[in-house]
């Protein structure tokens, strides 16, 4: 029998977003800041070098349009 931890475990997603003019780590933190900000999301892995965020969430409450929207807030170009 699953436990209520595995079951939530097993509906997340992970999506890998394209994230555009970070050129620091302050950059990395502040995408990362507003990523972690949006409900549902569990974990988010911004990546300066990669040029990239993934994001594990729970797609019952949030999804790749609302982490763009989040991303461009931060002053970045999410395509």
């Amino acid at each position: 029998m699953l436990g209520q931890g595995a079951i939530q475990s097993l509906q997340m997603q992970t999506v890998e977003l394209k994230v555009e003019g970070m050129d620091c780590q302050g950059c990395v933190k502040s995408v990362t800041r507003m990523l972690s900000g949006v409900a549902g999301v569990e974990n988010v892995d911004v990546s300066l070098e990669q040029g990239r965020a993934r994001i594990r969430y729970d797609p019952a409450k949030a999804g790749p349009g609302e982490f763009k929207r989040a991303i461009e807030r931060a002053g970045y170009k999410a395509p």
